[in-house]
């Protein structure tokens, strides 16, 4: 039953919008036959009935819409100035096609068509189109998502949807990025929103770890002493405060190797610089300090006994495996 009233009331609102057009028509072509005949009472009656009608339909449209423009400008500057951009623009438009609509419907509704069966049919209506694209409603309510929340704006350099890459652009629908090898990605809103977002940029200091294996015969203190140094001589890109500065952990003993990061704070817009520095500098330190890093390695041991050897095709002897 709930699917026929929708049906009832566009029937309704059919209805009644052609029998309007049926007796425009007819008075029409009454007066323009009186006319023709040489009796222009009736073509005179009518424009004087539809002509102020007409002229004032278009005009209360024409006023509205520099009206509109004016109220979305109002309302969206504040916006822009204080929020975003991308976000102001939006409110702009809605506010916009918000009055538009309004005033159509008025407009719709002083010819005599019922709006409120209009209302049921463009309700109708919109519900076959948001099925039929299900997918680009979901990109335009994951693009409000995060206008209205924000995870990050234009300028940010986010990990999102698979990629690592400066936001240049929010749109309602899809973003767009530029990625360090200047190639610009589109994607689309759904893909971000529906994922894992990391803001890399959000933060104005970043931790640098370089992480570095040394062989077992060092000395734990000389190692430590080394890999301090390392850092100290960086010390004019160091943050210093409480939690910061840098620090030397020794992390775990390896297969090959004993295991150490070193942990140091500077400002994020110094952290690749910072990183491939500390990294040189602990390479260095090291090698200085004749302190070896080692390359992952596997001794295997063999058994020379006669069982464990047999002879091969040209006469030399070969290990025998055992199952």
């Amino acid at each position: 039953m709930q699917n026929e009233e929708p049906a009832n009331a566009g029937e309704a609102a059919a209805n009644g919008v052609n029998e309007n057009l049926e007796v425009l028509k007819e008075e029409a072509s009454n007066a323009f036959s009186s006319a023709m005949a040489g009796d222009f009472s009736q073509l005179i009656d009518m424009s004087m009935v539809y002509l102020p009608k007409a002229v004032l339909v278009i005009l209360g449209v024409i006023v509205a819409y520099f009206v509109a423009k004016f109220v979305s400008r109002i309302a969206g500057t504040p916006v822009r100035r204080r929020v975003d951009e991308t976000l102001g623009r939006f409110v702009s438009k809605v506010v916009f096609y918000a009055i538009m609509i309004c005033v159509l419907l008025g407009v719709a509704g002083s010819v005599g068509i019922n709006v409120t069966s209009f209302a049921a049919i463009l309700g109708a209506a919109g519900f076959a189109v948001g099925l039929a694209f299900q997918g680009t409603l979901g990109n335009f309510a994951s693009g409000i998502l995060l206008l209205v929340f924000r995870p990050f704006k234009v300028g940010d350099v986010i990990s999102a949807a698979g990629i690592v890459a400066k936001v240049n652009e929010i749109d309602l629908f899809t973003t767009t990025f530029d990625t360090p090898d200047n190639r610009r990605i589109i994607v689309p809103n759904s893909q971000i929103a529906g994922g894992t977002i990391e803001n890399i940029s959000f933060h104005k200091e970043r931790r640098v770890d370089v992480s570095v294996g040394t062989e077992y015969s060092a000395s734990l203190d000389l190692t430590r002493e080394t890999l301090s140094k390392a850092a100290e001589s960086l010390n004019d890109k160091m943050l210093t405060g409480e939690g910061r500065g840098y620090q030397i952990v020794l992390g775990e003993l390896g297969d090959s190797a004993v295991a150490w990061t070193v942990r140091f704070w500077t400002r994020a817009e110094d952290f690749w610089g910072v990183k491939e520095s500390l990294t040189r500098a602990v390479k260095n330190g090291l090698d200085e300090a004749g302190i070896g890093i080692p390359f992952p390695q596997l001794d295997v041991n063999l058994n020379g006994g006669p069982a464990d050897t047999e002879a091969a095709g040209d006469g030399k002897i070969k290990p025998r495996l055992r199952q």
